[in-house]
């Protein structure tokens, strides 16, 4: 339940990120709004990581979300570094993948639950 709650806050803290990148090219205070959100996405990986340590070795569960929270808070961290050093032409095109990551990850998370209730009620 935890790693299912992480993922989607994580997913919706990604969403939130290109919307404030707007607001960096138009507005004034775009730029804190954008490192805020930056903040938020680093924050709720790292969340999604403890999540997924979480379920991986007390619950004995597998290694693979763990695997994957541990390459998605790396590429957050790559992106952070790519933001920090103004190279747009990586550091938006990482975003894209980390967003695109976060769903397929979401809808994953979410079917499994689906899968798991059908069963239960059999």
């Amino acid at each position: 339940m935890f790693l299912r709650v992480a993922i989607t806050l994580q997913t919706l803290a990604l969403f939130a990120a290109p919307i404030t990148a707007g607001l960096l090219l138009s507005s004034p205070g775009g730029r804190t709004l954008h490192s805020v959100s930056a903040y938020g996405v680093f924050f709720v990986a790292l969340l999604h990581l403890v999540a997924a340590i979480l379920v991986w070795r007390p619950g004995g569960g597998s290694t693979r979300p763990m695997l994957y929270a541990v390459g998605f808070f790396g590429l957050t961290l790559a992106q952070i570094a790519l933001g920090i050093a103004g190279a747009k032409t990586l550091h938006v095109p990482l975003g894209v993948l980390l967003f695109g990551m976060s769903v397929l990850q979401l809808s994953q998370v979410w079917a499994d639950r689906s899968a798991h209730g059908a069963a239960a009620g059999r």
